[in-house]
């Protein structure tokens, strides 16, 4: 298998499994650029890859009402698309849009169950990952229902600030208040506050991170309890 030394993943998945299983899965995986704002999967329809992002990252939205949809995740290099599959599930339950452009690792179905089925490192990894996105999915909806739009905010800022690498990344109001589910003069409103604090800069669509211990303060408790969830379920 030394056609696929190559490739060094920065997946923490794939870099925590043992060498030989993780060459062997490699093997299978095809490296690609994803693109801003690719859909990568829509609810009800069948899964064709799991994805493991390297250097980009994904929003998970859910659809209410066939119009507004409510973002209940983020996926970077922490993850991978397609944790349904690890039950023996091929359809998505959620729609997967690319927020962050940049590579990422991608393995069709076959080849994936192929690939559990000779891994029980690989198993047990991906079921560990799996209780975590549950995890952080209950969070996210009791985020939701109880903390104020301005640490919501912040803890978005934060989860996007880790999986981007960068302190500087472009998106708009209309899509914050997509992704927060309010309306756009309540993110307007907490943008403002956060940028008067001296935390953020933000000009038509653009985002800088100016104080990023400032931003942990002013976020949920929802931020740090993903950090250590996944810590203690993953580490």
């Amino acid at each position: 298998m030394s056609h696929i030394e190559p490739i060094h993943p920065t997946n923490l998945l794939l870099a925590a499994l043992p060498r030989k299983d993780r060459n062997r899965f490699l093997a299978d995986c095809e490296p690609l650029d994803l693109v801003f704002s690719e859909v990568l999967a829509e609810p009800g329809e069948r899964i064709r890859h799991a994805y493991f992002p390297t250097g980009s990252f994904i929003s998970l939205t859910k659809p209410i009402g066939g119009m507004t949809k409510l973002e209940t995740g983020l996926i970077g290099s922490e993850g991978m698309l397609g944790t349904s599959l690890i039950l023996g599930i091929g359809i998505s339950p959620l729609h997967a849009l690319v927020q962050g452009k940049g590579p990422a690792l991608r393995i069709a179905v076959a080849p994936f169950h192929r690939a559990l089925a000779l891994s029980p490192a690989l198993q047990r990894l991906l079921k560990r990952y799996l209780y975590v996105v549950m995890d952080q999915l209950a969070q996210t909806a009791a985020c939701n229902r109880f903390h104020v739009v301005e640490s919501r905010l912040a803890r978005w800022l934060l989860m996007t600030q880790d999986r981007a690498h960068t302190d500087e990344f472009h998106v708009t109001q209309e899509f914050l208040a997509y992704m927060l589910g309010v309306r756009r003069v309540g993110v307007t409103k907490a943008a403002t506050s956060l940028q008067n604090l001296k935390l953020i800069r933000y000009s038509r669509g653009h985002i800088t991170i100016l104080n990023r211990s400032g931003l942990k303060s002013t976020a949920c408790e929802c931020y740090e309890a993903d950090i250590s969830g996944y810590s203690r379920i993953m580490g």
